[in-house]
């Protein structure tokens, strides 16, 4: 590949793409899932020599071995079957012997029931209210996914009607202006909270599940105001009856189900079937084994994850492109990119090997987007004169929502996939100066409207945009992140590089405790971190309770509740009002 790369240097896309038969090869489709890859720098030898690759690096080995359940995430000796997660319930996957199956689906089975209950109105809460409104609490994997289906799924023609009079909030962030924003103008009566933490021990998941508690119990003041407003996706049933939720209403998924691989479990389909309903979240997971399916079964020159995977490392490795743009050209769409990054970031942005050795190379690709055209207003200047980076253009033939105009010339839907199909092209033609000068533009400015094109692109292409299309969506990137792992030879299912933040989180959370409790001076830091701190706490109020209080942002400027009223401030409320 490596020798290879002087040859596909001497090409450009608008030659390559004159060759017809080159173009329709470049054409993939799978159950309406269809991909062109013909604007990418790649020639039939490229694609030969990729296959070779993945063959080197036993690339079907390594699939067949994490849908057997082998241990493949070696670092924590477990296995990686988020796939389980949607297979029919007839299928046999087997973890140490034992096929784990039956256990999905007894969490699936108490799913649908709990879901029917608070949809229709069997489970109340404390008051006897029914509760329509939902706050799921979560971060990274058990936040990203749930967001990005809900947010495609919310305008799409039948899952709006089965959510009618429901809300779902996604708090996420531990800052508490996330909290009070999701919790403004809901009613605690008529909410059910949502804990999502493996552990029960996510510290920023349990700070915001604690705040919200107190907001539950200090408008609520019945006895079972928690067990009657708050479950929990966890397997620490211990934690989660201390922390006063009905261990009953604990639901479970298993250590071979990493966060970002976790959406098709518990963590995204209990809030989503409140939601839409346990019909469509079957359908989400049908979608999601469709392609599942696909990527174990089709042989590598038709498989979609593994050949833009391939395609992925070439341009990562060879074209030296490690920057990667998701573009979907349709507005419910709009969280994909976000958690595209989290899960190939953090599944490929590894520096050492299976083994522990040092890479010679830099693994991962670095992920960004926005919906077109909102990115074409953005940053497509960057992509069109700057750096190259490849780009994933994804469009829907059927739009969600239809507006047409009577003296448009095309419909709103049409608008935007002409710029999906026209920023494909741009891209890869360009404009050269030879045009520019025939065209009349004046010398000075030829060197400033020259595109050099030959910048490499995907096209995904979906019929409509449902809860199937979108479980199709998701196993294929989650696929194709790991087909990238396998060739890298790195370990793309756990997450070492997230914990020493964590840890020296710790310390400093000690250390402010003590600074504003009891005027104790920074030390144990470098010079600019005790300097920073020190600004930070110069600006901040001291605490000085007589005894431990809850405080909350109010509408006055008390520090310290007398007495328990409704928290967090309302619509048009000024920061001004708010305590530190």
């Amino acid at each position: 590949l490596q020798s290879h790369l002087a040859d596909v240097e001497k090409t450009h896309l608008r030659d390559l793409l004159r060759d017809e038969q080159r173009s329709s090869s470049c054409e993939v489709e799978h159950n309406g899932f269809f991909v062109d890859y013909a604007r990418q720098r790649v020639t039939a030898e490229t694609m030969n020599k990729l296959m070779a690759l993945a063959k080197a690096a036993n690339m079907k080995e390594k699939i067949q071995a994490m849908f057997a359940g082998d241990r493949i995430n070696v670092t924590e000796n477990r296995a990686v079957l988020h796939v389980a997660t949607r297979a029919p319930k007839g299928e046999v996957i087997k973890v140490d012997g034992v096929n784990v199956v039956p256990d999905v689906y007894e969490v699936l089975d108490k799913i649908k029931s709990f879901s029917e209950k608070v949809r229709s109105g069997e489970w109340k809460g404390a008051t006897g209210k029914p509760l329509k409104d939902v706050v799921c609490i979560g971060i990274g994997g058990s936040f990203l996914g749930p967001a990005f289906v809900h947010t495609a799924l919310r305008t799409d023609h039948r899952a709006p009607l089965a959510a009618s009079g429901r809300r779902i909030r996604f708090p996420s962030n531990v800052d508490p202006i996330d909290v009070a924003r999701q919790l403004n103008g809901l009613d605690p009566e008529t909410t059910l909270v949502i804990v999502v933490s493996k552990t029960f021990t996510t510290v920023e998941t349990m700070l915001n599940a604690r705040t919200v508690r107190a907001w539950i119990t200090s408008n609520i003041c019945v006895p079972d105001a928690v067990s009657k407003h708050m479950v929990a996706v966890s397997t620490d049933l211990a934690l989660v009856k201390d922390f006063g939720i009905d261990p009953v209403n604990a639901f479970g998924f298993c250590d071979w189900v990493g966060g970002r691989y976790s959406v098709t479990s518990a963590v995204g389909i209990l809030p989503l079937a409140i939601q839409y309903g346990y019909e469509h979240m079957e359908r989400f997971l049908a979608g999601c084994w469709d392609m599942d399916t696909h990527f174990r079964d089709a042989p590598f020159d038709k498989n979609i994850p593994v050949l833009l995977g391939l395609i992925g490392v070439w341009n990562t490795q060879f074209l030296q492109c490690p920057t990667r743009a998701i573009l979907p050209y349709c507005q419910a769409l709009a969280k994909l990119p976000s958690h595209i990054q989290q899960l190939s970031m953090e599944s490929n942005g590894k520096g050492v090997a299976m083994d522990g050795t040092e890479l010679p190379f830099e693994a991962g690709e670095v992920e960004f987007g926005e919906p077109g055209t909102n990115g074409q207003h953005s940053f497509y200047q960057l992509i069109h004169q700057g750096r190259v980076i490849p780009c994933d253009f994804i469009g829907i033939i059927k739009s969600q929502q239809s507006v047409y105009l009577k003296n448009e010339l095309v419909s709103n839907h049409d608008e935007l996939m002409c710029n999906f199909f026209a920023q494909a092209d741009a891209l890869a033609y360009g404009k050269s100066a030879e045009e520019l000068v025939a065209e009349g533009v004046a010398p000075d400015l030829v060197p400033h409207k020259t595109f050099t094109g030959n910048r490499p692109s995907s096209s995904i292409l979906l019929p409509t945009l449902d809860a199937y299309t979108v479980g199709q969506l998701l196993s294929h990137y989650e696929h194709r992140v790991a087909v990238a792992g396998f060739i890298y030879g790195i370990n793309s299912f756990d997450q070492w590089g997230v914990e020493l933040g964590k840890v020296l989180a710790g310390k400093v959370r000690t250390t402010m405790n003590q600074a504003r409790t009891k005027g104790v001076p920074i030390t144990g830091y470098n010079s600019s971190t005790i300097a920073l701190m020190n600004r930070y706490l110069s600006g901040k109020t001291k605490w000085l309770y007589p005894e431990p209080r809850d405080v909350f942002p109010s509408t006055s400027r008390q520090r310290v509740r007398p007495e328990p009223r409704r928290l967090w401030p309302l619509e048009g409320t000024s920061n001004a009002d708010v305590g530190h």
